[in-house]
């Protein structure tokens, strides 16, 4: 499977070579037990969608209450809007506009982030393009105190005013506030017009976050991570022991496996990896990690090519994410990653991915366990390979799990289904 990177210095060439040479002396997974058992009690059943054709970047959310809220971009004659709603048994309220212009850093990977905290709160958070122009962009903020109606101050949750790249932001409650983190390019040099895709000059990429109330103030503002992959999705949860934030790290020697850091009473702790996959590439493979958590379990999903072999792979957690079980494999064909995960009541995990069929991919779900029992995996979807269809998001609701895509055609739309667990 071709890697997709994201700096163009990095070539093709260089990129199988590199692959191909990860170390030999990673020990293979534990093997996976293959069960029939489907993920779902039915086949998922389409949802009308809120969103119009000309719309994608859809991100889910669902409050402590159990009620579910989307967000997405949809294009306007000039710009583009940031729009919001929320599901009411299988119908969407009115979408309400967080914000709009011609201003939005609208891209395939670098998508906005929702967080539902309760008691119709909201909050959103989307890229920018720093002084309305070029390769450089802040992160924004918006909260809402009725479900969407009205959006407060906007808020940027870093100070560096720096025309760098900030973005792929993911948010999570934090009491009365909400806590954002984000990657952070403050010690690139300033960015380029047109931004990623040109040659650039090397820099660190850092990995930041800062808490935001609801009048916009900041505070608790950290560095958490110096050195990061430049593009990957950030992946954020909060259990009984505190904040839990995913990503892909990048080591001196680009080893890019998965990170994550925990917000403990006396701050953010040093960095440590998931798994140790060893996946050395030159370059950002555009491919995050998804976490969710729920009292003291946590489960992160992920992608990884080590070895020059695509994978998707999942591992559970049951002190709050301080150590993980090894890691369980997941997909058996040509796996384009784009994972998210979500917790089920028994401690199993549903994890979704896409799946290459030539020009074409699958949204897949599948059903794992702690123990290695892997169920049967089961198609959502059918959508393009291409970056344009994004990456499918998922969250559960009792027993109803909804699923958002964007499925790439004439005019690209969100779509969104919803499945009924066993």
């Amino acid at each position: 499977m071709p890697v997709p990177v994201e700096r163009s210095y990095v070539t093709a060439a260089s990129i199988v070579a590199v692959t191909l040479c990860a170390a030999a002396s990673i020990a293979p997974p534990p093997r996976a037990v293959a069960s029939p058992t489907p993920p779902f009690a039915g086949v998922p059943a389409p949802l009308t969608t809120p969103a119009a054709p000309g719309s994608g970047e859809p991100c889910l959310a669902v409050d402590p209450d159990g009620a579910v809220y989307m967000s997405w971009f949809e294009k306007l004659p000039k710009g583009n809007a940031l729009k919001v709603s929320r599901l009411d048994g299988t119908r969407w309220s009115k979408p309400a506009i967080v914000a709009s212009g011609d201003s939005f850093f609208v891209n395939w990977a670098n998508f906005p982030s929702l967080v539902a905290p309760g008691g119709r709160r909201l909050a959103v958070a989307w890229p920018w393009k720093h002084g309305g122009s070029g390769g450089a962009s802040d992160v924004r903020v918006a909260q809402s105190p009725d479900g969407g109606r009205t959006w407060g101050h906007v808020t940027i949750p870093h100070r560096d005013g720096t025309p760098t790249e900030h973005g792929f932001v993911s948010l999570l409650p934090a009491g009365d506030a909400v806590r954002a983190v984000w990657l952070d390019g403050r010690k690139f040099p300033p960015a380029k017009p047109g931004g990623h895709g040109e040659e650039e000059p090397e820099g660190e990429m850092t990995l930041r976050s800062a808490r935001i109330a609801a009048d916009g103030s900041l505070s608790e503002e950290a560095e958490l991570d110096p050195r990061v992959c430049d593009c990957c999705q950030t992946g954020t949860a909060a259990g009984d022991d505190g904040a839990i934030v995913v990503y892909r790290d990048r080591s001196e020697k680009e080893i890019r496996d998965i990170g994550v850091a925990r917000l403990e009473e006396g701050g953010w702790t040093a960095p440590a990896t998931v798994a140790a996959d060893g996946w050395e590439i030159p370059g950002c493979p555009v491919n995050g990690p998804s976490v969710v958590a729920r009292g003291t379990k946590v489960v992160v999903a992920w992608f990884t090519a080590a070895e020059g072999r695509a994978r998707v792979r999942v591992a559970f957690s049951g002190d709050g994410g301080r150590t993980f079980g090894a890691p369980l494999e997941l997909s058996a064909g040509d796996p384009l990653g784009r994972v998210d995960v979500v917790l089920l009541d028994d401690g199993a995990a549903l994890v979704s991915w896409m799946e290459a069929s030539g020009k074409e991919a699958d949204v897949l779900v599948a059903r794992v366990t702690p123990s290695g029992e892997v169920g049967a995996s089961m198609t959502v979807a059918r959508t393009s390979a291409a970056r344009a269809s994004g990456f499918p998001r998922m969250v559960r609701s009792g027993r109803r799990v909804i699923l958002a895509w964007t499925d790439v055609g004439a005019r690209n739309q969100v779509k969104v289904a919803a499945a009924t667990l066993p």
